[in-house]
């Protein structure tokens, strides 16, 4: 099933999404999906095709991949050592989203890429967290540097922990603190047997990096296929 989608809700930056499919997507499938996106969203003039797929990221020759979902069940991720110096707190309110807005814009002025492969959350879903019961200020010797929180929901099909956020301050990357915030997470996290989801860009490599080493697992993702033949 296709559907026209249309990214961040831009209304010129149209693109089709294989919706729903009875078998998973292979490669010789792609110029069927071109050319059935074409004939049915041609007047939006769509100029990419995004799909899913349980192939490692770029085995799909001619495709661009894009967020890659990495998950593990919190209990296999709760039994690995942490350093003593990083520990986490609930977190009460949002006062310290500025503080996180001004990671992200460090991280977007060391990597170009990394505003299309991510964005901090707003005021209203950091608040949905905080609700929730399941977001944490990051401490380093008692001091914030950042955040980590999940929402309990199901999705891809599992009873999972999605997580919503997960930053730290410009002064603490390069530590190797990023696998161990998720080890943090789930053993702060009250139900073990679920599952702890969260997608990563396929370029953003520290960060899926960090993630496998913490115990996730690359489930899949999903790609981008140009329309080479778009309408002008």
């Amino acid at each position: 099933m296709l559907s026209i989608r249309f990214e961040g809700g831009n209304p010129d930056k149209p693109f089709v999404d294989v919706s729903a499919t009875s078998r998973p997507v292979l490669p010789a499938d792609l110029p069927v999906l071109s050319a059935s996106a074409q004939q049915t969203y041609g007047v939006f003039n769509p100029q990419r095709l995004r799909f899913w797929s349980s192939a490692e990221a770029g085995a799909f020759v001619g495709t661009q991949p894009d967020m890659r979902v990495l998950a593990a069940p919190v209990r296999d991720l709760q039994p690995r050592p942490t350093p003593p110096e990083l520990s986490l707190r609930p977190t009460l309110d949002t006062s310290q989203l500025a503080a996180a807005r001004e990671a992200y814009a460090d991280v977007d002025r060391l990597h170009p890429a990394h505003p299309g492969q991510a964005r901090i959350f707003s005021e209203e879903d950091l608040q949905e967290t905080v609700d929730a019961g399941t977001m944490f200020d990051v401490l380093r010797n008692g001091e914030w540097v950042g955040y980590v929180g999940v929402l309990p929901k199901p999705k891809h099909g599992l009873n999972a922990y999605s997580l919503q956020e997960l930053i730290l301050a410009s002064a603490c990357r390069g530590r190797g603190y990023g696998a161990a915030l998720t080890t943090l997470l789930a053993q702060a996290l009250p139900q073990g047997d679920r599952v702890l989801l969260g997608t990563i860009h396929a370029d953003n490599r520290g960060a899926r990096q960090a993630a496998l080493q913490a115990g996730r697992v690359d489930i899949g993702g999903w790609s981008w296929l140009p329309l080479l033949h778009a309408l002008a």
